[in-house]
């Protein structure tokens, strides 16, 4: 027998249901939102337009995809948006301070997230389907995926508010954690519960970035971003920059490190999440050392393939050159240097003259 789902009632159990489904699940957020994009869209437009994007061309595609949510999934009318917090380890400080250790960003550590979040969702979708066997309705889930603008719409719903380091940050929990969508054509009750913006003055995050990334408050060049210049750009590092990277080969951290709200973070508990080949506290001479094949071996399942091996090498040679060294990290560059990409020969040649000048083989 056919159930019908278009009374308010029945869309508010089913929406309570949805959240409970969350909260088991592993989410420690849940949110329903009628979305509108048409500033966050303004504003993206005028960032691109800025040239902040770098070589990120497909932030520029899709048309009104990005913000029209019944482009993307047909007659799509709600966004759920989800939240899972992610931080397991508090030696990031530490490491960064020992300039022979590898800062390897927290949120990949573990499992990759788009993984383990992706499948949760899709057991979601699985419920909501079987909750109502009968009802013709339209879903897609996304994690970091497609044309989704992620932050503005956790932001509306909730989730958190957009900091002066362009990342959601939440009064209670800071801002180590992921978020997560799932589009639906139901016509849920939405929440409403926008998060009030609580930097006030503080301006702590922009401070702190090691390459001066952030032109003004809320605001990011991604150029001048770690995580940018060592995940997305595909291309040689700056040479002027690379001093400034330090040991952060995959990602970087500080604008998250630094801010209050991340005093006292909430500690995840999914073991997914739990750092696997001692990433977390990691001699950068150890990883330089891999070959290839050890490379997709140990990074299996992480976000840390998605670079590849080269671009891995060549993090990892910048590293080198400014980490203290010594005679064995020098023969190590000296050994990878002919064997190596055009790409990551360049960066190799730049932290062998680096480590001679700290070994006084030549002058500065």
């Amino acid at each position: 027998m056919s159930r019908t789902f278009d009374s308010p009632k029945n869309l508010h159990d089913l929406a309570t249901k949805i959240k409970n489904w969350g909260a088991e699940l592993g989410f420690q957020q849940v949110a329903i939102i009628k979305p509108d994009l048409s500033e966050a869209s303004k504003n993206l437009r005028k960032w691109i337009s800025d040239g902040y994007h770098g070589t990120m061309d497909w932030m520029n595609t899709h048309g009104e995809k990005r913000y029209k949510i019944d482009k993307l999934v047909d007659q799509a009318m709600r966004v759920i948006c989800f939240r899972m917090d992610y931080l397991t380890d508090e030696k990031m400080v530490a490491v960064l301070r020992n300039d022979d250790k590898a800062y390897i960003s927290r949120y990949a550590l573990g499992r990759d997230y788009h993984k383990l979040i992706r499948r949760r969702l899709g057991e979601l979708v699985w419920r909501i389907r079987q909750e109502i066997p009968n009802h013709n309705v339209n879903q897609r889930a996304f994690v970091d995926s497609a044309p989704v603008m992620e932050k503005p719409l956790a932001a509306q719903a909730g989730l958190g508010w957009i900091g002066k380091n362009t990342l959601l940050l939440n009064e209670k929990a800071g801002s180590w954690f992921f978020i997560g969508e799932i589009y639906t054509s139901l016509e849920l009750p939405i929440d409403i519960g926008k998060a009030e913006n609580l930097c006030g003055n503080c301006r702590a995050c922009n401070s702190i970035c090691p390459t001066n990334a952030f032109p003004e408050p809320y605001i990011l060049d991604a150029r001048r971003c770690i995580s940018y210049l060592t995940i997305e750009n595909k291309h040689e590092i700056p040479e002027e920059i690379r001093p400034l990277l330090g040991n952060r080969v995959f990602g970087c951290d500080d604008c998250q490190i630094i801010c209050p709200w991340n005093r006292f973070p909430t500690k995840s508990k999914e073991s997914d999440f739990k750092p696997r080949h001692n990433f977390d506290d990691i001699e950068l001479l150890t990883l330089f050392t891999w070959n290839e094949e050890e490379f997709l071996f140990k990074t299996r399942g992480s976000a840390i393939r998605r670079i590849g091996y080269q671009q891995w090498q060549r993090n990892l040679a910048v590293g080198l050159g400014n980490s203290q060294g010594n005679t064995e990290v020098l023969a190590a560059l000296n050994r990878r240097l002919e064997a190596s990409s055009a790409l990551v020969k360049d960066h190799i040649s730049w932290a062998i003259k680096q480590q001679r000048k700290k070994l006084g083989h030549i002058s500065n």
